[in-house]
């Protein structure tokens, strides 16, 4: 049986798999930053819900980037975990 790790470092090693991760880099990168809000709050899910006046799966599926989040309700998530909504855009590097 591999591991995870294992199964992980030989699809890293597929240009497929690298191409359709990188694709979900943005997702990732708000899951996680979804996470490290509620986690700074020192607060549980079900907390969260409570406080945005939804249920606990809604935030599971936050959190779990599935769906696509309106800007009104990441600002109600940041105002529920006692941050800010900050969004920004950057340039990509050129290709050559």
């Amino acid at each position: 049986m591999s591991s995870i790790k294992t199964l992980g470092d030989k699809w890293k090693q597929d240009p497929e798999f690298l191409a359709q991760y990188d694709a979900l880099e943005e997702e990732f990168a708000l899951a996680a930053a979804l996470i490290e809000a509620r986690k700074h709050a020192n607060i549980t899910q079900t907390e969260l819900a409570e406080r945005m006046e939804t249920s606990q799966a809604s935030i599971a599926r936050l959190e779990g980037f599935k769906g696509n989040p309106s800007v009104r309700t990441l600002r109600r998530y940041a105002e529920a975990t006692g941050t800010r909504l900050k969004i920004i855009f950057e340039a990509t590097p050129t290709k050559r």
